[in-house]
């Protein structure tokens, strides 16, 4: 019996998904949840995101950018852009073996 895909669970890490969403330009929480969820699918509650945005500080990954408004925006920095083209080019890779390795098995 085939399994459907959302039976597997979600394998994206939200930081990844927030490095993402931000390298298209700042943007503030609501704005990330909802970009976030037209990318990949992935429906975030404002708890994790803002989770997620901690850590990612933290790290120097993203920095908030001052604003007049109640919401406050992120921006990636440079370490953030280096962080996700090196994740990203790991992700590129454990997806060429799995679809190698996956291919052995003959067709579904």
């Amino acid at each position: 019996m085939a399994r459907k895909s959302q039976e597997l669970g979600r394998f994206t890490d939200v930081a990844l998904l927030v490095l993402i969403s931000l390298a298209e330009g700042q943007k503030h929480g609501y704005r990330m949840i909802s970009d976030i969820e037209e990318f990949s699918g992935t429906s975030l509650e404002p708890g994790t995101l803002y989770g997620a945005l901690m850590r990612l500080e933290e790290r120097g990954w993203i920095e908030p950018v001052a604003s007049a408004e109640r919401r406050k925006p992120y921006r990636i920095t440079d370490g953030g852009r280096a962080a996700l083209r090196e994740q990203l080019a790991t992700l590129r890779r454990v997806e060429q073996t799995g679809a190698r390795r996956s291919l052995a098995w003959g067709p579904a």
